[in-house]
Formats: C-alpha cells, sequence, structure tokens
C-alpha cells in the first residue's frame, strides 16, 4: 500500500517514538497536518508563535532522560525563520530536537516563491545537522538519520526541510529497524584507555584536586557514576550552570556553581588547584573568565568530553580524553579501585581546611529586609516549600543567577535554562514542555518582567491544554543584570534598561484564564507560594515587586580571573561569624565522607 510523503513522515515520527508535537500550521505543511490528524497517534501541541515551539520541544528533551527527543513543527518562510532562535540555543546546550519546516514545491524552489526563504542555508551555522528532502523515497531513512544524529554523539538540533510537493507524492513505506551507518558520522563513544589511565594516575597525585563537571554529565546521564567517583576521591567539586543538579547541591563536597556568579569557594578552589578533572565541559568564558588567568599557577587539566572540537579549545589539556563520560568515569573509577589510589592524607586534608575558610565568607550573603522583598529571599522560601524537588526553569538575567545560586538542585534535569546562548523568553515555553513529560510534578518558571514578555502569548497555550505551571515574576522594573553592568562599568548611565510601561500582569494572567497575584511585602512571600503550590490544576502567575537595585554577587568582570571577584559589601565590613543568613558550618573531616 502507497502512503503520501506526508503520511510517510508521520509514520516515520510514530515509529521514533513521538508521543508530542509543537508546532504552528501553514500552506507547506497542510499535507502533514491532515496526515497527524488522520493517524492519531500522537499529540500535536499548537503553541501561539514558532520560537516557542522550539523552546518547548527542546525542554521537552531536556527533562526527559535523553530517550525521549522533542519534535517542531513549522511551515515555510516566517515560520522557518522563527525557529531560529530556539535553533541556535538547543545547539549551544547541545540538546537534541528534530525541526521539520515546510518547504515551497521543488519546481518553485530559487524563484523567490511566496513564503519561500532558504531554510537549509539560514540553519546550517546553527544545527548539528540539516536535511532538505527531495525525494518522497528518502523521507523514512532520512527522519531515522535525523534522530539517529539529534541523540548521538555530542547532541544537537537537526533540521529536516521538506517541499510541499514531496509531502503529497506517493511512494511504499518501510522504515528502517536497525540503526543506520552514516558513513561520515561515527561518533566516539569508548576513551582511550591509555589516557584513561594517565588521567586517573595524574589525578591521583594531586595535592588540590577538584572534580569541575558540566552539562556533559546531565546530557551523557553520568550522575551517578559521577556521584561515586566524587565520593570515593574524597575530591572537593564545582558545577557549571548547565551541570547544577548532576550531583547533590546539599552535599558536603559540593562547593557550588563556578563562574561568573559562582560561590566564592568554588571559585577560589578551581582557581587554586593543582590538578583540574574537567567532565562534560568546555571551559567557557562565563565558567573560567581569561584562560591566561585561569591557567596562570600552572594547574594541570584533564578533560574528558564527547566532542573532540571542544577539548583544547580554551585552555591547554595536559591529558585529553575524548568519548562518552558515563563510559570513561566507569573506567577511571575502576582503575582507581583496583590500584587502590588515594590523595595524601596530609594534604588532602589541608586543602579542605583551605576550601572550609573560604566558605565561611559566604559570597552569598545579602542584607535581609522587612520592608522590600528580595529575589533572594523568594527563591530560598521556594526552595523551603518545595523540599528543593521541584522542576525549575528560567529565564535570562539576574533571575537566573538567583535560582541558580539560591535553589539547591539535587538531580540531573531538575534545571532547564538557556547557557549557551543566554536567550530570554525561554522560560515559559521550557515550563509547557517540561509540564509534557513530567505532568505530575510541580513546574516553576523563574523569570522576571523583561523576560516573560518574550513569549507571553503562551499563556494562551497553557490555558489551552490546562498546564498548571506556576510562573514566579521577579519584578524590579528593570532589565536587572543590563542595569548591574551599567551600575558597575558605566558609571550608572542606564541606557534602556529601565521598563517604564509594564502591563498589570495579574490583570493580563487573569486575561489568560489563569490565577494572577502581586505581592509586594516580604511577610507575603511564604503565603503566597503555598498558595499557588495548593492550587494544583491552575496556572499561578506571582508578581514578586522586588528590590529595584539588588545585584548578582559574587561577579567576575570582564578581563578579570575567578580570584578577582567583585563581592557583597559585607565582606569587606563584617566578620564570618556576625553574617545574617550566615551559611551552616560544614566544617568536617575528610574521613567522615562517604
Amino acid at each position: 500500500m502507497q502512503l503520501s510523503g506526508a503520511q510517510i513522515l508521520v509514520q516515520s515520527l510514530k515509529a521514533e517514538g513521538v508521543e508530542h508535537i509543537f508546532g504552528y500550521p501553514g500552506g507547506a505543511v497542510l499535507e502533514i497536518y491532515d496526515a497527524i490528524l488522520q493517524l492519531n497517534k500522537f499529540r500535536h501541541i499548537l503553541v501561539r508563535h514558532e520560537q516557542a515551539a522550539v523552546h518547548a520541544a527542546d525542554a521537552y528533551s531536556r527533562a526527559s532522560n535523553g530517550q525521549k527527543i522533542g519534535v517542531a513543527l513549522v511551515t515555510s518562510g516566517p515560520g522557518a525563520t522563527n525557529t531560529i532562535t530556539g535553533i541556535a540555543t538547543a545547539n549551544s546546550d547541545s540538546v537534541p530536537v528534530v525541526i521539520i519546516t515546510g518547504q515551497v514545491a521543488t519546481p518553485a524552489i530559487g524563484s523567490d516563491a511566496f513564503q519561500e526563504v532558504d531554510t537549509i542555508g539560514i540553519t546550517r551555522p546553527c544545527v548539528k545537522h540539516n536535511f532538505l528532502i527531495t525525494d518522497v523515497h528518502k523521507i523514512a531513512e532520512t527522519v531515522k538519520k535525523a534522530f539517529q544524529i539529534a541523540r548521538s554523539g555530542r547532541p544537537g538540533p537537526v533540521v529536516i526541510d521538506i517541499p510541499k510537493d514531496v509531502t503529497q507524492a506517493m511512494a511504499n513505506f518501510s522504515y528502517p529497524q536497525e540503526k543506520l551507518h552514516i558513513r561520515s558520522y561515527q561518533p566516539i563513544e569508548q576513551g582511550h584507555i591509555g589516557q584513561i589511565k594517565k588521567a586517573t594516575q595524574l589525578l591521583a597525585s594531586a595535592k588540590r584536586p577538584v572534580i569541575h563537571f558540566g552539562g556533559g554529565v546531565v546530557l551523557g546521564n553520568a550522575s551517578e557514576i559521577l556521584t561515586q567517583l566524587i565520593h570515593k576521591t574524597q575530591s572537593p567539586a564545582t558545577a557549571t550552570l548547565m551541570g547544577l543538579g548532576a550531583y547533590p547541591s546539599t552535599d558536603k563536597q559540593f562547593l557550588g556553581m563556578a563562574g561568573m556568579h559562582g560561590s566564592y569557594e568554588a571559585n577560589m578552589t578551581l582557581q587554586n588547584a593543582d590538578v583540574v578533572l574537567a567532565i562534560g565541559t568546555r571551559f567557557d568564558d562565563r565558567v573560567i573568565s581569561v584562560p591566561d588567568k585561569f591557567t596562570a599557577n600552572g594547574k594541570k587539566i584533564i578533560q574528558i568530553d564527547i566532542d573532540p572540537s571542544s577539548i583544547d579549545k580554551r585552555v591547554k589539556v595536559d591529558v585529553p580524553i575524548v568519548g562518552d563520560v558515563k563510559n570513561i568515569l566507569t573506567e577511571i573509577l575502576a582503575i582507581w579501585e583496583k590500584q587502590s589510589y588515594t590523595f595524601n592524607t596530609e594534604a588532602l586534608q589541608k586543602w579542605w581546611h583551605t576550601i572550609e575558610d573560604w566558605r565561611q565568607r559566604d559570597g552569598f550573603w545579602y542584607e535581609p529586609s522587612d520592608e522590600v522583598i528580595k529575589p533572594q529571599f523568594v527563591i530560598q522560601t521556594l526552595a523551603k516549600l518545595t523540599n528543593n524537588n521541584a522542576i525549575i526553569t528560567s529565564d535570562v538575567g539576574q533571575h537566573q543567577m538567583f535560582a541558580a545560586q539560591y535553589y539547591p538542585f539535587q538531580r540531573p534535569r531538575q534545571w532547564l535554562n538557556s547557557g549557551g546562548q543566554g536567550t530570554m523568553g525561554v522560560g515559559l515555553p521550557y515550563a509547557m514542555g517540561a509540564k509534557f513529560v513530567h505532568p505530575d510534578e510541580d513546574v516553576f518558571c523563574i523569570t522576571g518582567e523583561g523576560s516573560i514578555q518574550m513569549n507571553i502569548q503562551e499563556l494562551s497555550t497553557c490555558f489551552q491544554y490546562s498546564l498548571p505551571i506556576k510562573i514566579i515574576n521577579l519584578n524590579n522594573r528593570y532589565l536587572g543584570m543590563v542595569r548591574q553592568w551599567q551600575e558597575f562599568y558605566y558609571h550608572d548611565r542606564y541606557a534602556a534598561s529601565y521598563m517604564e510601561s509594564l502591563p498589570d500582569f495579574v490583570k493580563l494572567a487573569e486575561a489568560y484564564g489563569h490565577v494572577g497575584m502581586r505581592i509586594e511585602k516580604p511577610s507575603e512571600v511564604e503565603a503566597a507560594l503555598k498558595e499557588a503550590i495548593a492550587l494544583k490544576d491552575k496556572l499561578v502567575f506571582i508578581d514578586f515587586i522586588t528590590d529595584r537595585k539588588q545585584n548578582v554577587y559574587p561577579m567576575v568582570g570582564n578581563g578579570k580571573g575567578l580570584d578577582e571577584m567583585v563581592l557583597p559589601q559585607h565582606m569587606c565590613e563584617k566578620k564570618a561569624d556576625t553574617h545574617v543568613n550566615k551559611v551552616q558550618d560544614r566544617t568536617y573531616d575528610i574521613r567522615s565522607m562517604p
């Protein structure tokens, strides 16, 4: 029995186990939409903007265990161009997504036809791979390749551009059952055993070791083996923004996030270590700042990454290992145990005492207030009420950093945000995608009054599909991070950073059919959050009116090293034992570690 190209495409998606598609219809993809309706085997989610479709599909992949691949479907022309921000965001953060774009009929390609753009050319710089299908007989094989490429090696987005006449053409359908051999694409999964042995030996020789991990651990589902290695070696551990949750944030060996807004102890430890085991992280500029300053003390670096182009890219690496992080960590742990490696006890004890001294300085300190809501207080209260267990999505800006600093993530894929691109507007569609994967879990979107308006139309989508997301709007009436930089580096010249005509977010939420709250007093914060959490079947938008000029500390400025942080004022004025919200004393003997 012959099927149309559109039917073949839809049957192929069914064969890949697709359960949800996020999209927006248009002329070039009407055959595909008709085939989806007729097959009736998976759910199409009608977003209100194509950018949100890709963001939601992106979060769908992030929130799953790596087995579910988010899919977006859009039409040609502006439908396709509206996806670019979402594609670039997924590409920077190595998220597997398949984006299907409609195209004008093949005879019209290149003729400036209505709603024609060169989707392949436009997306080439920001995708892992893309395909233009011109033969109906190639559809099934192309879909198989797209999913295979998206999820394997270093994951990433794959675009399938399909002309309308190809969706209308007829052909026999047969979907490949086995993994396809793609001659030009053979990702390395097993690390070189010689390099692994060398790395383990170098790590064991350290007097000031640190295990530094990033989003690659989350993407590689290597959290469990990472935890075993950290406990076995008794080493301190730091994370990138994207690595948060790969290791429990409340564990005493975890020093927090490192980088531009990382914890004081994490940055000082990473800067002063003599051996760094870097796992699934690429030494981004927001993590280590200036490469020459990072390597100035002659530290030895071991870097593990599945993408060879990410190794030795910004800093000189002493022991590079290319391969799947889970496989490589398993090998390192086995060698460590077989060789009975241990760190020098005296040196490690001294290292931990130094770290504890840094810890006591509490770089996340802020001045509490009974008069104005501090954004940090909102996050801390949310963490307490959710027992550190909710799925948190964020937009980009100060609120993103406050969420990363003050919400102790306990498991991988609990924290969804845009790291590589820093894309404003992702928070709400990310929450949508996460909620479709985990309908029974609490999902909170932490956002700001600037970011939320970039995709606020998706409140309509949330109403249509009854998504009871909770939106925490930390409203300081500024583009907060822009304002902070202008304060620090532009002599308080606040050019275009003030939000001068904001909507009434409570009325706006209600207009979309949801519950809105406006909270202005610190004494009302906990009660409002409790009420929102109790409304299990409602989307609740809480507009917290926060301190207008609260800054994110610590901060590593442009051209500075990790040990040259701008710190809270109290660190110059107060002693550690007088901190108002001092971190609980976690001084301990290394022999008490798991």
